[in-house]
């Protein structure tokens, strides 16, 4: 396949007559990335610089596009670290290409242990349409994904709210009932946060939360393929259940993914383990205590569990979240030029980066 570029933009695609040596594939999209490689959104301490630092490392994983995503804290610290993201797009063209929004991931979500994972219960707040215009004021309209849970009153109207002004909201922490379910998705709810994960580890057979996502063909289903989080089994029969056109691919790495195995001490969870494999959990147990691989293991991990040819892979991580990012993600002219090469091989583990291009320019290696 052979590519033309100007401008930023793909002017044609047209098929090779001969083998190349990698795949060329649109960018991947990552609408969940909490941090990576040591760089940390969530620390109370975000810079621009350290913005800039992780699109770096994200390029270097194949990610042309992604969503910083803030979790639940006080607002102080929400507004902090979105006002560093909005800089580092001021200050750096990389950064402004490849942020397309912020993700929120709370503070609305469940009070509960079990459903509210690794979020700090201090912070754990009701929706406020007065917050998140605060949110929007500090970083100039930049969040444009927000995970709640919808038992929350006064959730309806916010949702409708955040909908109305093209905000993408999702349902994620929750212990709602079925029929809460239904009801965010009727005022204007579109997506599942990391479905089948921030749940209670008990739940009944049927009704329960997850049963009433996967059911709502309103709602597009965010799911981590990393082998830990999901079981090939259950990762499969979600996939199924929701139409792959309906599923997106998140990796929503924190900060200890892709650093070397070890124990650390983390601002949120505390003593973390990290295995040789790369898994990461609470030490001492063998509870998960965040994402660990990036969205071109995602991506290879999806298409062994279940059984997926690459190309089929590779849109769960490219058109579907391009679609709530303004259409990125796709291979045709008239695109932006986010491009990635890369190799392959049936059974890896991973898609390995060798090029990645943003807006028509190499940014790795």
């Amino acid at each position: 396949m052979a590519v033309e570029i100007a401008n930023g933009l793909i002017v044609s695609v047209e098929a090779h007559g001969t083998a190349a040596p990698h795949y060329l594939a649109s960018g991947l999209i990552d609408l969940q990335v909490n941090g990576f490689r040591g760089i940390d959104l969530n620390d109370g301490a975000l810079t621009p610089d350290a913005v800039l630092k992780l699109c770096r490392e994200l390029a270097s994983v194949g990610v042309t596009t992604w969503q910083p995503t803030l979790i639940t804290a006080a607002e102080s610290s929400i507004v902090a670290a979105l006002a560093a993201i909005a800089g580092a797009r001021d200050q750096y063209a990389l950064a402004s290409e490849m942020i397309a929004g912020v993700h929120v991931e709370g503070p609305s979500i469940s009070l509960m242990d079990g459903p509210r994972g690794a979020h700090p219960v201090e912070h754990v707040r009701g929706p406020e349409i007065a917050e998140f215009e605060r949110w929007q004021l500090a970083s100039g309209d930049l969040v444009t994904m927000v995970t709640l849970a919808p038992e929350h009153s006064g959730s309806t109207d916010y949702i409708r709210a955040l909908s109305e002004r093209g905000v993408h909201v999702a349902i994620g922490h929750t212990a709602a009932t079925p029929e809460e379910i239904h009801a965010a998705a009727s005022a204007g709810a579109c997506v599942s946060t990391h479905l089948g994960n921030g749940a209670a580890a008990l739940l009944p057979r049927h009704p329960n939360f997850i049963w009433a996502q996967m059911a709502d063909d309103r709602l597009t289903a965010g799911l981590i393929a990393d082998g830990w989080h999901l079981p090939a089994d259950t990762f499969k029969a979600m996939l199924c259940a929701k139409g792959e056109e309906r599923v997106v691919l998140v990796s929503d790495t924190v900060a200890l993914a892709g650093m070397p195995a070890g124990r650390y001490d983390q601002p949120v969870g505390g003593a973390v383990e990290v295995s040789p494999e790369g898994r990461i959990s609470v030490a001492g147990t063998p509870y998960l205590a965040g994402a660990s691989l990036p969205l071109c293991a995602n991506v290879a991990i999806a298409a062994q569990m279940a059984s997926l040819p690459l190309g089929r892979a590779l849109k769960l991580a490219t058109v579907n979240p391009g679609r709530f990012v303004g259409g990125r993600g796709v291979l045709e002219a008239g695109a932006r030029a986010d491009l990635i090469l890369f190799d392959w091989n049936e059974g890896d583990a991973a898609l390995i980066v060798q090029e990645t291009l943003v807006a028509g320019e190499r940014v790795f290696p």
